[in-house]
């Protein structure tokens, strides 16, 4: 009987800070869906109105209206039969593709290197290229135009994707995701024979799919909406990318607002298409990467 009594106490409290822990959990919760849904109207309805004005005749662009009295595709009509934009699909997957590539095995190579390998000034080496993601990217325009100049790259897709390949970040992501994988794995490729290269093409890499996946999917993308660099380099139309194409033919466009929102909204289709199919692929890289670091 003096045990149930002295245990009604503690049961009571128990129960209370269990009931206080899942309301500030619920609260919590509640907060962080409200942040989320704010985020997404501020992203979604600048799209929603730009797929309405595209929709509409340029003669009723200028009714600050989400109403369409006469709904028509004549905008994308008008886009694609008057600009190049098939060239510049091509133009900006070529482009964005190698890019991606040459960046997933470049700073793979390197992350590997400063993970898995013994050799002075290894840390040095790292925080190094860390450094490169404060130098802004306007800060070489001049001498980086210069040099493919000298070379005769001016105006060619290798002026377009050489420059984008050394990325920092790249490499800092995979050498979060190496350092969390066992160094086991390594000695016992050793013991089979297996060399340096070897090892990292056949037993790193494998391992690190959702790391390679969310890579190339950022480089990807941030290729794709590359303006400036692009934009100093191309001249030829054949040559020009989404950004570059839609920059040459805004102007002409003159107050036909349909027609602008139509080519913004066809250069932006392959990015959305990207991140709905791949979205898991993104999540799993950066919280794998995150846990692993």
């Amino acid at each position: 009987m003096t045990t149930s009594i002295l245990d009604r106490p503690r049961a009571g409290a128990a129960g209370t800070t269990t009931a206080k822990v899942e309301s500030r959990t619920r609260l919590f919760n509640g907060i962080c869906i409200g942040v989320l849904i704010a985020f997404a109207l501020l992203w979604l309805i600048p799209l929603a109105w730009a797929i309405d004005t595209s929709l509409k005749p340029n003669s009723e662009t200028v009714k600050t209206t989400w109403w369409i009295d006469n709904p028509t595709i004549a905008a994308y009509t008008n886009t694609l039969q008057n600009t190049d934009m098939l060239k510049w699909y091509g133009a900006s997957f070529i482009t964005s593709a190698l890019t991606a590539l040459f960046t997933v095995i470049t700073a793979s190579m390197a992350a590997y290197a400063l993970s898995r390998m013994r050799f002075r000034y290894k840390n040095v080496v790292f925080w190094f290229i860390l450094a490169g993601i404060m130098i802004p990217g306007q800060v070489l325009i001049v001498p980086q135009f210069r040099e493919f100049s000298s070379v005769g790259l001016l105006n060619t897709f290798w002026a377009v994707i050489l420059p984008q390949v050394p990325t920092a970040i790249a490499v800092f992501i995979f050498k979060q995701f190496f350092d969390g994988l066992p160094r086991d794995l390594d000695e016992a490729a050793r013991i089979d024979g297996a060399s340096a290269f070897r090892i990292y093409r056949t037993v790193i890499l494998p391992l690190t799919r959702p790391a390679l996946a969310a890579v190339a999917i950022f480089t990807f993308v941030f290729s794709w909406n590359h303006l400036l660099w692009p934009l100093l380099v191309l001249t030829n139309p054949d040559l020009m990318t989404i950004p570059v194409g839609l920059a040459t033919v805004q102007g002409s466009f003159g107050i036909r607002y349909a027609d602008t929102m139509a080519s913004a909204i066809l250069g932006a289709l392959p990015l959305i298409a990207v991140f709905l199919l791949f979205q898991r692929n993104i999540v799993e890289g950066i919280a794998g990467t995150g846990l692993k670091g």
